[in-house]
Parts: structure tokens; sequence; C-alpha cells
């Protein structure tokens, strides 16, 4: 006989594999959203400061894509809202080593310059709204 802990976890597992499919969603946004930062704001007023821009602009486009994706998700709790804000920055964080690392060819100094918070890295903040997205956007089905 399964108890209800072991009955919720295995409820899970969909919320998770439907998480992945809207961050997929999430990341072809955000790869838009960093080519148009690099044509257009870039040029402007620097990397690093676009960068910092893009934080803000990037988090508004997030919670757009869980607005959009919020019934679709079925997430039944607090929990599972939290679940998949986690998946969603796991996925997010490990996307951007490894394209930046592999494809872009950035050191580790410029990746981690956009998680240092001391020195003007807001990437720590995006990835928080990221976090609780599933959970903010989750008050519109009521």
């Amino acid at each position: 006989m399964m108890n209800y802990a072991t009955t919720y976890q295995a409820n899970w597992l969909p919320v998770i594999l439907r998480a992945i499919e809207v961050w997929l969603v999430i990341a072809v946004v955000e790869v838009i959203h960093g080519i148009a930062r690099v044509a257009f704001l870039q040029p402007l007023i620097g990397d690093f400061p676009a960068r910092r821009i893009a934080v803000f602009s990037g988090s508004l486009l997030i919670l757009a894509v869980a607005l959009l994706f919020r019934r679709w998700l079925e997430a039944a709790s607090r929990v599972d809202y939290l679940l998949v804000g986690g998946v969603w920055v796991a996925l997010t964080i490990g996307f951007e080593v490894l394209i930046g690392r592999l494809v872009l060819g950035l050191s580790w100094e410029r990746i981690f310059s956009d998680y240092d918070v001391l020195n003007g890295g807001l990437m720590p903040l995006g990835l928080l709204v990221m976090f609780f997205a599933p959970l903010i956007v989750s008050r519109f089905n009521r």
C-alpha cells in the first residue's frame, strides 16, 4: 500500500515534464531576447549594462510565458508551482553554462560576472523571478 507522500511524489513527474516543455519555450524566447539585446541595446550602452537591463525585460518575458502556460502546467499546489520554478532555474543555469562555454566560448569569469551581485550582476534576481513566476501567475487562475 502506497502512502500519501509516495502517491504525491508520483504525481510530480507529469508536472516536471510539463515544466521542461514550457522551459523550452522560455529558452527560445530568451535566446531571441539575447539576440535582440546584442543587436540593439549593447551597441548603445555596452555589454554589461545591456545584460543588466535585460534581466528586467527577460523577467517580464518569463512572467508572460508562465502566464500563457499557467493552466496547461496543471500544477495542483504551491509545492508544484515551486517545483516548476526550481526546474526552470536548474535548466537555465545549466543552459547558460553549457552554451556560454561550449558554443560561445565564454570564460568562467564572464559567465559568473552575471551572477556576481556585489559587482552589479543581476542574474540572481532574474532567477528569483523565474523561480517564483509559476506561483505568481497561479494567482490569475482564481
